[in-house]
C-alpha cells in the first residue's frame, strides 16, 4: 500500500495548512512538487501553515524545513505541534507555532522570548528609555528587548523577528514578525511606516498578514489592543 506522505486542508487560519505525515525527506519533497502540478491554486510562492502533529520527534526538522522552503512554497508557521522536543527545534529554526486557541499562542510567545535572548547576534544599542536598534534586521534574525521599549530605525526583512515588552516602533519596511507587549501589558503598541508584517501581536493577541486588511498594507500605522481585539489606525 502507497504511504501517503502529505495532504493539504482549508484551515481557520485563512491559508492553507500542509499537513506533514512523512519523516522522509525525498519523498515529502517528491509530494509536494506533484501536488504543485495537479492543483493550480496551490502554487510556488504561496504561504502555507506546517502541520506536524502526524510526524514523530526523529524527523530531521532542520533539513525537512529546508526541502521545503526549496519547493517554493513559503513556511508562515507551523500548527498541531504537541512534541517538547519538536517544538523546541521548530521555535530555534524561527518559525512560530501557531495554535487554535489565542490563550495557547501567549504561552509560546513566552517560549520564544526565552529562546530569542541567546539567539540575537547583533549588539542592541541602549538609550534612557528605549533600546535602538540602526541597521537593516536580516531573515532569520530576532531581536528580543525585556522591560523596555524597541525603536528600529530600519527595515525588517521576511523571517525576522522583533519582540518587546514595551512599544515597538519601526521607521522603515516591516516585513517580518513583531510582537509588543509580551510580557501581557495590554497598553503597548506598535508603530510602522510600512506595515507588510507576516504577524502582528500585542500581549499574546496576534494577526497573521491574511488578517490585515489591505488598506493597512504599505501605510503608516499604529497598532493597539482594545477589549481584546487587534486595532489598526492609519496616521498621517
Amino acid at each position: 500500500m502507497k504511504k501517503i506522505s502529505i495532504i493539504l486542508k482549508s484551515s481557520n487560519f485563512f491559508i492553507p495548512v500542509l499537513y506533514l505525515y512523512d519523516i522522509n525527506i525525498k519523498r515529502t519533497k517528491r509530494a509536494i512538487f506533484n501536488q504543485l502540478k495537479k492543483s493550480p491554486n496551490f502554487c510556488k510562492n504561496m504561504p502555507v501553515i506546517l502541520n506536524v502533529e502526524g510526524l514523530s520527534q526523529n524527523v530531521d526538522w532542520i533539513n525537512m524545513k529546508i526541502a521545503i522552503s526549496s519547493t517554493g512554497l513559503f513556511i508562515s508557521g507551523v500548527n498541531g505541534c504537541i512534541n517538547n522536543k519538536l517544538r523546541d527545534l521548530i521555535l530555534l529554526s524561527g518559525l512560530p507555532i501557531f495554535s487554535g486557541h489565542k490563550k495557547n499562542y501567549f504561552n509560546i510567545i513566552n517560549k520564544m522570548n526565552k529562546i530569542s535572548k541567546d539567539i540575537v547576534k547583533k549588539p542592541v544599542l541602549n538609550s534612557s528609555n528605549a533600546h535602538i536598534i540602526n541597521y537593516p534586521v536580516r531573515s532569520g534574525q530576532k531581536i528580543y528587548v525585556p522591560n523596555s521599549d524597541l525603536i528600529v530605525t530600519n527595515n525588517v526583512s521576511t523571517g525576522a523577528e522583533l519582540i518587546s515588552d514595551g512599544h515597538i516602533h519601526i521607521y522603515g519596511s516591516m516585513r517580518g514578525r513583531v510582537l509588543a507587549g509580551a510580557n501581557g501589558d495590554t497598553t503597548k503598541k506598535i508603530f510602522c511606516t510600512q506595515l507588510f508584517a507576516e504577524l502582528i501581536s500585542i500581549a499574546g493577541e496576534y494577526w497573521i498578514i491574511e488578517q490585515i486588511p489591505l488598506k493597512y498594507i504599505g501605510k503608516i500605522t499604529k497598532i493597539s489592543l482594545k477589549n481584546g481585539l487587534i486595532i489598526i489606525k492609519k496616521l498621517n
